[in-house]
């Protein structure tokens, strides 16, 4: 419903939001998702309202992640303004078909098989370290093998058409590049997924908390490009604090899967007595890391733009009373002038 409203009500006619519109509309799916998780703790107990806060941040975290690639994509395509809403929210509802799949085939896999939970926890580890690399300003590529394929065999017309999948040009139906960039936005989305839903399932095992949080969390993603669009950069500390998140997450799901362990080479197929951490201490824990790299960013990009910015030169007395000499001198030449140069 709230897709369809966000349709018909904001995306249908193509315009670049305002940065009012793009701000109360990400305030209210907040709002929504907020009031939803509180729901969730008073219907359904404390451990179930963290388990879906520790997951709807997570997730939306990421999601923010996100908005660095699709940032790259639109403008690899040269993607008008007033057309990527339309763009961001096929990416959106796409997103969510494919998760939901992914969630179920995940809790399928959970519930069948126990060292599921080993090969999550190495994912997300193998996707931390990813993140670290030198130079890496997100963790993820904006010239996946989605987009690559796309743009090799998909054929388009030169130019964009309004927001038209297809147009007519020298007399034959041709796809526009807006159908490109939805393709290469969809299955950047799923493979996104390949770390998102792994991430969630390390938080809670609940798929009514899982497809809930995750939905949640990209419902507003539109607008929050809007919103955000001018702070993306800014944010430089991001994937080291979504690394932080998704290592922590990966130790907590290999932990949980040695306890649950079955696995005839571990310890002859019995569970271990490891500790292993409470959804308040992940909550907690993932809110402060967030909190902490926005805070260090905006920080860090403030030093440096001051210290880029050259120091305004202080004229020392001594100097500025040979430039006021000098001036003077000039002046009395001037209402004085040289015998020699009279006519």
């Amino acid at each position: 419903m709230l897709l369809l409203f966000d349709f018909f009500f904001h995306v249908r006619t193509a315009h670049t939001p305002t940065l009012g519109e793009a701000a109360i509309w990400s305030a209210v799916y907040v709002g929504i998702a907020v009031l939803f998780g509180l729901g969730v703790w008073l219907l359904g107990g404390a451990t179930l309202g963290s388990e879906y806060f520790a997951g709807y941040i997570t997730e939306k975290a990421l999601s923010v992640d996100n908005l660095f690639v699709f940032l790259i994509i639109m403008a690899s395509f040269k993607v008008p303004r007033a057309d990527q809403q339309k763009v961001l929210l096929f990416g959106i509802t796409f997103s969510l078909f494919a998760r939901t799949a992914f969630i179920f085939l995940g809790a399928a896999l959970v519930n069948s098989y126990a060292f599921v939970f080993y090969l999550f926890g190495l994912i997300l580890l193998v996707t931390a370290c990813h993140m670290l690399k030198p130079g890496t300003t997100t963790g993820r590529s904006a010239n996946n093998i989605i987009v690559r394929l796309a743009k090799r065999f998909l054929r388009t017309s030169e130019t964009y058409d309004g927001d038209r999948l297809f147009t007519i040009d020298q007399g034959r139906r041709v796809m526009t590049p807006m159908l490109l960039v939805m393709v290469a936005i969809g299955g950047t989305d799923v493979l996104f997924a390949l770390d998102s839903i792994p991430a969630i399932f390390g938080l809670t095992q609940s798929v009514f908390i899982v497809f809930t949080a995750t939905a949640f969390s990209l419902l507003g993603l539109r607008q929050l490009y809007f919103l955000i669009d001018g702070l993306l950069d800014r944010l430089i500390y991001l994937s080291y604090g979504l690394a932080a998140i998704l290592g922590f997450i990966g130790v907590k799901l290999i932990l949980h899967a040695l306890h649950e362990n079955n696995l005839p080479f571990i310890n002859g197929a019995q569970p271990l007595d490891v500790p292993e951490i409470g959804t308040a201490a992940s909550l907690s824990l993932i809110a402060g890391i967030l909190i902490v790299t926005v805070i260090a960013s905006l920080v860090s990009v403030q030093i440096r733009a001051a210290r880029a910015v050259p120091p305004i030169p202080q004229i020392q007395p001594e100097a500025a009373g040979s430039v006021a000499d000098g001036a003077r001198d000039v002046h009395d030449c001037e209402e004085h002038p040289a015998d020699g140069g009279a006519t």
